[in-house]
Order: C-alpha cells, then structure tokens, then sequence
C-alpha cells in the first residue's frame, strides 16, 4: 500500500461550507454532485486515517475582500493541526488585497502557528498574480521559501448559476503566475486543478520551470485530459502531487481511481507521496 499525501483538503464544516463559501460554494457542490458533505473535524481525521492517508493539507481560507464572506482564519486550522499534529500539515491563507496587512498576517502564520505553505484564490479572491501591488506579497513567502498551493483553471465554484457568481475565470489562467515563478525561484508552486481549460499552457510552464508544480484535485485522476496524464507518467513525474479536493470530492473515490491508472513503475509513489513530501520538506 503507497503512502499517501494529500495535497488539497478543505474543511467540511459549516463555517467553510456556507459562512465562508455561500452561494458560490452551494453551486459548487451541485455541480460537482456532492451529496452531505458536512463532517466534524474528528470525523474527517478519522475518515482520513481509514482510508490510509499519511498527511493531508488543510487549507485555511480568507476572500473577504472580493467576496464580503468570513474567512476560515489561520488560528482556526492550526488550532485544528495542534489537536491532529499526526495528519495535518496547515496552510495560511492571506487576503492579497488587504496589502501590508495581508503581508504581516502570513508573516504571523510561519512564524507563531507554524503554518507550512499558503493557499490562494486567484478567482475567488480577484486578483491577478503578477500584478506588480503583490509583489511584497511574493517576497514574504519568498522570504519563508513557503510553498504556494494556488488555484488554476475552471472553477466548479459558482458553476452552473447566472454569471457563475460573479467569479472571473481569466484571473486562475495559469500563465499568470508563469512571471511570478521566474522572479521567484525559490517559491514551489503547487498548480491546483491542473489548469483545465489551459493544462497544455500549466505543462508548458512546468516544462520550463521546474518550481512550477501541477495539483491534479478536483478532478478523478482517471478522466484528466489525456496530455496531463501522459506528462504525469513521463517527463513530468516529478512534479506532479495527489490531491482530493474534499469535501467536495470523495476521499475514497479519489484513491480507488488514482490506481485506476496504468502508471509506469515508481510513479504512483512520487505522486502520492514523494513528490508533495519533497516539496513540503518531511
């Protein structure tokens, strides 16, 4: 049995769900066909832990500006990593339109929660990356060499409803952060949701860059565009790492599907575990 690292979870709680989430988080699991995705924190660890999960991202959570939603705060998830330091690595997640604030507040999340990358929202929280107000942004977790867990592609946020929630898809198009990435060697990129519609132009950076990364949650490994699949098999099996995307995607689900796949020999471990366990320095 592979060792496995999930690279992608949120919490499945109701202050994520629907304080932080509403409408657009609503659409989302419609979308995707979720059905009760409501666990408490001890109930997903322990469903973690059976499906044989040896640590999970957990992701905190801040759009308010964009979206005039509470955020999933950085004290919240590290208070959850301390009670489950077996499972959890935490993640902060910083408003970029907050500025200075924002900046200080990631600062605070290394330093005093002992958070282990960031989570952005490019779409959710709209921003475009390489607009030149967030470099600070960029050297403070340059400063910490903190890997970026950060949106990229579609969203099935907002799916399927009038306007798609007013979410701009244009702000997750990979290409944004390839600037980014080449001002900012040191950051790791982990490129959630492999980019699609644009995965051709996430391989191209990652081809190019090898601090660009590729996250394939929110998707079943099994139906990924058949040019993802073919790079995570090949030239590209170094820089691929597993994520589920829960709750929005069945934990379950996910693994029995990511075996699915005709995978060559020693790339099933890199992506399950290796790789992310590289990237976040276990």
């Amino acid at each position: 049995m592979n060792r496995v690292f999930d690279a992608h979870v949120h919490l499945p709680t109701r202050d994520f769900l629907v304080d932080a989430g509403g409408p657009m988080v609503e659409h989302g699991l419609q979308y995707f066909g979720t059905k009760d995705p409501f666990r408490t924190i001890d109930e997903m660890a322990k469903e973690f832990r059976a499906a044989g999960v040896t640590k999970a991202l957990l992701l905190a959570w801040d759009a308010e500006t964009a979206t005039k939603r509470k955020p999933i705060t950085n004290d919240h998830v590290a208070k959850i990593v301390a009670d489950h330091p077996d499972l959890f690595l935490g993640v902060a997640c910083v408003d970029p339109h907050k500025g200075a604030k924002a900046v200080d507040e990631l600062d605070r999340a290394v330093r005093k929660l002992g958070m282990k990358g960031l989570k952005l929202h490019p779409q959710i929280q709209a921003f475009r990356p390489d607009d030149a107000k967030f470099r600070p942004l960029w050297e403070k977790v340059a400063e910490h060499k903190l890997p970026v867990v950060v949106h990229t592609g579609t969203s099935g946020l907002g799916a399927g409803s009038p306007g798609g929630d007013g979410i701009h898809l244009d702000y997750s198009r990979p290409i944004h952060l390839d600037g980014v990435a080449a001002d900012f060697p040191d950051i790791q990129f982990l490129c959630a949701h492999a980019g699609w519609p644009w995965h051709e132009e996430l391989l191209a950076m990652s081809l190019h860059k090898s601090n660009v990364n590729v996250d394939i949650s929110g998707w079943l490994p099994k139906y990924l565009p058949e040019s993802v699949l073919r790079y995570a098999n090949s030239r590209l099996q170094d820089r691929f790492v597993f994520g589920s995307d829960y709750p929005f995607f069945d934990l379950g689900r996910c693994l029995a599907s990511v075996r699915e796949v005709a995978w060559k020999d020693g790339v099933l471990d890199k992506l399950l575990w290796s790789n992310a366990a590289r990237i976040f320095r276990l």
